[in-house]
């Protein structure tokens, strides 16, 4: 099976799509082929899942998603949790075009045919209460299951609630979510200069968790939970985000996938029709505000491995 994972930042890929395999692990990785789509391309997956978009905050990059909609089709879209900021929207209303925009967009696709499941996560746990009834033709699951293309079945859930300080410490979380807004804020104005000087995009939240032990801890010990979990469930790995940190690879012989968010990386989990997982980071948006990122209309990076 051929699996996609997120490759360090740094990179400063303009309009390309860098691959690299490996016969073996992540680690082994070495350069392969570089493929270029030109502006406008449409690509077309068996299933596509983003989670964490966050509408509702300045921090959502709304206009990137809405960009990312037009430009991919998918027989099944999951929106993995967080899609909304009840939170935020609790602390005071924001609510731009662009945001709305996307809502609609989404409503379209699951008129004309795509099936769009939405599993919500903590910051719209609001939603949880309708489970199992549909909006717009969106159907509010509080988890599901997805087969691949091979047989072997994925786990759908946003992760919150195997998150130990979102269940038992909700004031840290609600603390670390004001700071995190902080950050974003941060980031926002930092882009704005570096792209004033020339320099690519660079998150200075995704930097402070690769630098701070506690994170990257927490994030190996929530991605072994998701996968006991699955394999608790009789699947052979999960989907999930929560983390806002895109990842694909192997864990104690489960597959463990996050799909990232959409205020920081700008990322989604998609499944071909060969049934090849990819994470997609997209960097499409011409006239972007601040001008985040280079002008790019997909950056993935493959990893082969076998599970």
């Amino acid at each position: 099976m051929r699996v996609t994972a997120s490759w360090p930042n740094g990179q400063n890929l303009i309009g390309g799509i860098v691959h690299l395999t490996s016969p073996k692990t992540p680690q082994s990785a070495t350069p392969g082929r570089t493929e270029v789509h030109s502006q406008g391309g449409h690509f077309s997956y068996r299933a596509i899942w983003i989670s964490d978009i966050h509408l509702g905050t300045p921090g959502c990059k709304a206009d990137y998603l809405l960009d990312f909609l037009r430009c991919h089709e998918a027989q099944t879209f999951y929106l993995v949790g967080d899609i909304l900021d009840g939170w935020q929207l609790k602390k005071g209303w924001y609510w731009p075009q662009s945001h709305n925009d996307v809502v609609q967009k989404l409503l379209r696709k699951a008129r004309k045919g795509t099936r769009v499941v939405y599993v919500p996560g903590n910051h719209d746990e609001l939603a949880r209460q309708f489970t199992g009834l549909a909006f717009g033709d969106i159907e509010v699951l509080h988890e599901t299951t997805h087969v691949l293309a091979d047989g072997r079945k994925l786990w759908v859930v946003h992760g919150d609630l195997f998150d130990g300080v979102t269940q038992h410490a909700r004031w840290l979380s609600h603390l670390g979510d004001s700071l995190y807004t902080f950050i974003l804020k941060f980031n926002q104005w930092f882009n704005a200069v570096r792209a004033r000087l020339g320099m690519p995009y660079w998150s200075v939240s995704q930097y402070l968790k690769q630098q701070v032990k506690n994170a990257v801890n927490y994030i190996a010990a929530f991605e072994e939970v998701m996968t006991e979990e699955a394999r608790r469930r009789g699947c052979h790995g999960v989907v999930c985000g929560h983390i806002h940190k895109a990842e694909i690879r192997e864990v104690n012989g489960a597959l463990y996938c996050n799909d990232g968010d959409w205020v920081e990386s700008m990322t989604a989990l998609v499944e071909t029709f060969e049934g090849e997982l990819k994470i997609v980071e997209w960097r499409s948006r011409v006239n972007a505000p601040l001008n985040l990122g280079p002008t790019i209309l997909e950056d993935e990076v493959a990893l082969e491995a076998v599970l």
